[in-house]
């Protein structure tokens, strides 16, 4: 599934265990048929969206070594996410930031908030 258009989110960078999602179009109605105004969707406990980017991870401390010898290549090692790019994200709304990028709505989720990833593979 090709979720961005172009090199759009190229400048952007995700910090640390937190996840870019762009919200996927909620029903319009429930599943008895009732019409629901986008007000009460946006109410919702949880969404859904797919993954847009996703940061480094979380940062593992480094013990200080002041060597000369030693290089600084990297000082900071991280554990990755489990998600990746191109995921559809069941995620609580509680502790996500909602912005607007480029004139659409974004939301900025750390990993912890996401209950469940939906992902494309071939077996």
């Amino acid at each position: 599934m090709q979720v961005t258009s172009g090199n759009t989110f190229k400048k952007l960078i995700v910090i640390g265990d937190r996840v870019l999602i762009r919200p996927s179009k909620p029903n319009e109605k429930t599943e008895s048929g009732l019409y629901l105004p986008p007000g009460v969707q946006e109410k919702e406990k949880v969404q859904q969206g797919y993954v847009i980017k996703t940061g480094p991870g979380y940062a593992i401390p480094m013990p200080v070594d002041d060597e000369p010898w030693k290089s600084e290549e990297e000082q900071v090692k991280y554990v990755p996410l489990q998600a990746r790019e191109g995921d559809l994200a069941i995620f609580l709304l509680s502790g996500v930031t909602e912005i607007m990028y480029e004139g659409e709505k974004y939301f900025i989720a750390p990993q912890s908030a996401i209950l469940m990833l939906e992902r494309e593979e071939d077996l």
